[in-house]
């Protein structure tokens, strides 16, 4: 299947909706979004990364930024935060540029790595996006994160490929169907910017005793 360009999703939407289905519907779909020190830090990290006219060369690494990339397959489409193009005897060719060239992306985060596996998730797609633009073959790329100050690599697995197509496919389903799933309370809740629009607490079933006294705490 093939994507027009007005179909297309954002790819950051990959982690939102790992992270929580509800909380990709209210941004992506409903279109509230709520800033918290967490994300107005992730801004300011993604501001200084994000000039897409500054392109460095050192020795046989060509860095790029803000990289508009896309996947007609998956109906994605976003910016890569950085690109490092190696050069060696395997790769693709780049125009203006002599040689071949490994193709790594590198997405930055301002936190430290997670136990689960949304940003992994969105480099994932970054690099199928590559891929099917440059008809490259990458099989590795890293998430730099500001907190520890360095990068991790990351594996980008055929298994983690599938998930992503998934992901996609299911993204798809929400929107046509303009589909906002129910409130499900759990520990990410405490940590989501957009806690006061979800409200997950109303969710909650208490007793009148409890009622009350919570709310002579209050």
């Amino acid at each position: 299947m093939q994507y027009k360009e007005d179909d297309y999703l954002m790819i950051s939407g990959i982690q939102h909706f790992q992270f929580c289905r509800r909380q990709w519907a209210l941004i992506h779909l409903e279109q509230q979004w709520e800033d918290n020190v967490h994300t107005v830090i992730g801004e300011i990290m993604h501001e200084k990364v994000h000039d897409p006219n500054l392109k460095e060369k050192r020795k046989n690494v060509l860095i790029t930024r803000a990289l508009p990339v896309f996947s007609r397959s998956m109906g994605l489409s976003g910016e890569c935060d950085v690109v490092e193009f190696h050069r060696q005897e395997e790769g693709v060719r780049l125009f203006g540029h002599r040689g071949l060239y490994k193709v790594y992306p590198i997405e930055y985060k301002k936190g430290k790595p997670k136990v689960s596996e949304e940003d992994i998730l969105q480099l994932t797609a970054q690099a199928m996006c590559l891929e099917e633009m440059l008809s490259a073959k990458i099989t590795e790329g890293a998430i730099f994160y500001g907190s520890i100050r360095r990068r991790e690599c990351v594996e980008i697995t055929e298994e983690r490929k599938l998930q992503v197509e998934q992901i996609a496919s299911e993204m798809h389903q929400y929107y046509d169907r303009k589909y906002t799933p129910q409130v499900k309370s759990s520990q990410r809740c405490k940590s989501c910017s957009l806690r006061e629009t979800c409200m997950p607490g109303l969710t909650r079933t208490v007793s009148v005793k409890q009622y009350m006294h919570q709310m002579l705490e209050d």
